[in-house]
């Protein structure tokens, strides 16, 4: 027993040893997410979309268009830089990306009021960014109820009804947006942590990915053999001291989200370390895997990097996992990168406790048990 305790000791600081000289991979493994996290939130730190910049043609140059445009200029998310003269310079302005938003408003507006017609305005808005077509589409949307609500009381206020009674009825029924669990809807929030973790994941994977196959050049890989060391044991150490290795630098990230950036956490830290700690048993087995059936290195890398690369996007974080594909939703449920993004998302916004939790911790452990079984099959064959 103490020969089989000493070797293990052995073998863990050899792997350690191994790691800390590899100095790309320490750079990479060390300063990797942290530097992830701190780009990330320098991007996102804004929080909402403002001053979309905007065009206004007023065709009609009346009272009420000029009113109108001033009620374009003073919405919240909106900044009007620009007042061509046509339709056609709104387009190109908005070919050229100088614009986001383009609204025509058209002539004989002030008449088309007055006279209680319907009136078209043209909102053009540059879909080829999501993130500022859906901000800017939301910010019309509020402008052109504003409009309708005031264009309404004044057209009862012309058939003879006191205003008090026309504005109540507008007012009758009332929607407010009431935001869950992230009621400023800042995205430095959603997203942030979420990048630097896929930046770790990444990099544990290509750590994992080593250990098998990269064990095969070396030379001290004979050597334990005729030592008797057992293949169990060996890798058994080896990645014991991986995970410890990948639990180390996710802790600076955290330690910098919670504390630092003040990001949101609604479950326990210590919940949070141990859903991260199935993870990275979970994410360690699958690139074990890997090395184990790979011919080289350099494929076991790429092996690795083709799964924890897309995973990111296919894990149903930034886009709903019921939006894609059938055969994508169940063949993702094999990836760990699935049920712990989805997991970090519930904890860190919502705290759904542990019952809710269960099935994720248990997706993970399945993995991690199914993987390194196959694993150990296919390096025992070998």
């Amino acid at each position: 027993m103490r020969t089989m305790l000493r070797q293990c000791l052995a073998v863990m600081r050899r792997e350690v040893y191994y790691l800390w000289r590899d100095k790309g991979l320490r750079n990479i493994l060390l300063a990797g997410s942290l530097l992830g996290l701190l780009v990330f939130y320098a991007t996102y730190s804004t929080q909402v979309l403002k001053d979309i910049p905007t065009a206004v043609v007023d065709l009609d140059c009346s009272r009420e268009s000029r009113q109108l445009v001033e009620d374009v200029s003073g919405a919240e998310n909106l900044k009007v830089v620009a007042c061509p003269g046509s339709f056609a310079e709104v387009e190109e302005l908005i070919r050229r990306g100088q614009v986001v938003v383009g609204i025509v408003i058209p002539e004989n507006y002030a008449k088309s009021v007055s006279l209680r017609r319907q009136v078209n305005l043209s909102v053009i808005i540059d879909g080829s960014n999501m993130i500022y077509a859906t901000n800017a589409a939301n910010t019309v949307l509020a402008i052109t109820g504003t409009i309708n609500a005031q264009a309404g009381i004044k057209t009862l206020l012309a058939g003879g009804l006191h205003p008090d009674q026309a504005q109540e009825a507008f007012s009758s029924v009332t929607f407010r947006e009431e935001p869950w669990f992230n009621p400023t809807l800042n995205y430095a929030y959603f997203l942030v942590l979420a990048l630097a973790l896929n930046l770790w994941q990444q990099c544990c994977m290509l750590t994992a990915c080593m250990n098998i196959i990269g064990e095969t050049g070396r030379k001290s890989w004979s050597l334990l053999k005729a030592a008797g060391v057992s293949k169990f044991m060996f890798f058994f150490s080896k990645s014991t001291v991986q995970i410890a290795l990948f639990i180390l630098t996710v802790l600076p990230v955290y330690y910098l989200s919670f504390n630092v950036l003040k990001l949101p956490l609604a479950c326990s830290f210590w919940m949070l370390l141990l859903f991260t700690l199935a993870f990275a048993l979970a994410l360690h087995a699958t690139g074990t895997l890997v090395s184990s059936f790979a011919r080289t290195s350099v494929n076991s890398t790429r092996f690795g990097m083709i799964i924890a690369v897309p995973s990111f996007i296919l894990c149903g974080y930034t886009w709903p996992l019921e939006a894609m594909p059938q055969i994508v939703q169940q063949v993702v449920k094999v990836l760990p990168q699935t049920w712990f993004f989805q997991g970090i998302n519930y904890l860190t916004f919502k705290d759904p406790g542990w019952t809710f939790m269960a099935p994720f911790f248990s997706a993970l452990l399945v993995i991690a048990a199914l993987s390194y079984a196959a694993a150990a099959l296919i390096a025992s064959r070998s």
